[in-house]
C-alpha cells in the first residue's frame, strides 16, 4: 500500500497481476486457437505433441511433475502453456536440449522452456537420411513433404550450428546469430508474458520505425541494388524465386505440377493437368507425390525460411545461404543463369 493516502484501490499496480493479464491475453494462453484444439475429437494429445501443446505435457517431459523426464504418455486436451510451463522450480535444472538435428545445445533457465518448443521437429539431418542412396532428379515413391514445423525461431537462431536447414555439402553456413549486449537470450527481445517485441532494446542500436525496416548489411542480396529496405524484404524475394523455381522444376523435371496451400496440411499439392487447380480424388485434394531429392531438400529449405516469421532477427544470414543454396541447386537442371539473377550469398 502507499505510504500516505488519498488513493483509490484501483489506481495500485500489482506486478504479477500485471503479468498474468499479459499473459491471460497472449497467443500461450488462448485455447481457442488450432495449436491447443487440434486434438479436440481424439480426447487426448500424443505424448509427442504434447510436450509444447500443453503445459503438462512439458512438465512431464523435462519431469518436472516428478516423474522421469520423457513423456511416453497422452495427455488430456484442454491445456495451454501455464504459468507452470515456464516458472517450474526445477527448469533452472534442465542445462541442455537435443535438437532435432542431434546435437545438444546447452541452455539456461530463461532458455529451456523457449527452445524446447520452438526448435521445430526435423532438420537437413532428416532431410538427408530420406534422399539417402537415391538419385537427384528421379521421382521416388518414398519420399515425402517434411514440415520443420511452425514458429521455429530457437532452431533458426542457431543457424548453421542447429542444422535446422538442408545444409548442401561443401557450403559453410552461418552459425548462431549473437546480438550486441544485452541480447542474450529470447526473453531479451520478447516480452515472456504478453511475447510482444520489447522494441526499446531494439532502438538502442537500430534506428527503424518498424522492425522490418532493419538492416544490417549494405548488401542486396536479391539483386535489386536498394539497400535502402529492410533486410527482410531481401529473404522475401528471395523466397519468391526460390518458389517460382520450385514450380518450374516440379513441373518440367519432376513431371507433376505443384500448387502451394499454406491453410491445409501437408500444405503441396498436385495439379496434373496444370489447370492452376489443386486436383481431387474421392472428393479429397491430392497432396503432392512426385518428389525427387532435389525438390523435397528445396521446398524443406524454403518452409524452414517461412516457418520463422522473425528469422530476418533471428538469423537473417542464415536464411538467406539456404535460400541461395536451393536456387542454385535447382537452376542446373532447370538451365538456369544465376549470375544473371544478380543474387549474392
Amino acid at each position: 500500500m502507499p505510504n500516505s493516502g488519498p488513493f483509490s484501490p484501483e489506481s495500485i499496480r500489482i506486478p504479477n497481476a500485471i503479468a498474468i493479464g499479459n499473459w491471460a491475453r497472449s497467443g500461450h494462453s488462448d485455447s481457442s486457437t488450432e495449436a491447443f484444439r487440434h486434438w479436440d475429437e481424439d480426447g487426448e494429445i500424443p505424448a509427442t505433441c504434447a510436450t509444447c501443446h500443453s503445459g503438462s505435457g512439458f512438465r512431464a517431459f523435462h519431469g518436472l511433475d516428478g516423474s522421469a523426464p520423457g513423456n511416453d504418455q497422452a495427455v488430456a486436451v484442454g491445456g495451454v502453456v501455464d504459468c507452470e510451463t515456464c516458472h517450474s522450480p526445477g527448469i533452472a535444472e534442465v542445462t541442455e536440449i537435443t535438437l532435432p538435428s542431434g546435437v545438444v545445445h546447452p541452455v539456461n533457465g530463461g532458455e529451456a522452456a523457449c527452445t524446447t518448443c520452438h526448435q521445430g521437429r526435423a532438420a537437413g539431418t532428416t532431410v538427408a537420411g530420406a534422399i539417402s542412396g537415391l538419385e537427384e532428379d528421379t521421382v521416388s515413391a518414398d519420399l515425402g513433404f517434411i514440415n520443420p514445423h511452425y514458429n521455429i525461431g530457437a532452431a533458426t537462431m542457431l543457424g548453421g550450428y542447429g542444422q535446422v536447414g538442408y545444409q548442401y555439402p561443401g557450403k559453410t553456413y552461418s552459425g548462431r546469430f549473437l546480438h550486441a549486449k544485452p541480447v542474450a537470450t529470447c526473453v531479451s527481445c520478447h516480452d515472456p508474458h504478453s511475447l510482444e517485441i520489447t522494441e526499446l532494446t531494439c532502438l538502442t542500436c537500430h534506428q527503424a520505425d518498424d522492425p522490418m525496416d532493419i538492416r544490417i548489411s549494405r548488401t542486396s542480396y536479391d539483386g535489386s541494388g536498394d539497400v535502402s529496405k529492410g533486410i527482410s524484404a531481401d529473404i522475401e524475394a528471395n523466397a519468391e524465386v526460390l518458389m517460382e523455381m520450385i514450380g518450374e522444376y516440379a513441373a518440367e523435371v519432376a513431371g507433376t505440377p505443384i500448387i502451394y496451400d499454406g491453410a491445409h496440411y501437408p500444405y503441396f499439392y498436385a495439379d496434373s493437368n496444370a489447370d492452376g487447380v489443386v486436383d481431387q480424388a474421392e472428393g479429397r485434394a491430392t497432396r503432392y507425390a512426385s518428389w525427387t531429392p532435389r525438390l523435397l531438400r528445396a521446398v524443406y529449405n524454403w518452409k524452414v525460411v517461412t516457418a520463422d516469421p522473425g528469422i530476418f532477427v533471428h538469423n537473417p544470414h542464415y536464411a538467406l545461404e539456404l535460400l541461395y543454396d536451393s536456387i542454385e541447386d535447382l537452376s542446373g537442371p532447370l538451365g538456369a543463369d544465376m549470375a544473371s539473377m544478380g543474387l549474392v550469398r
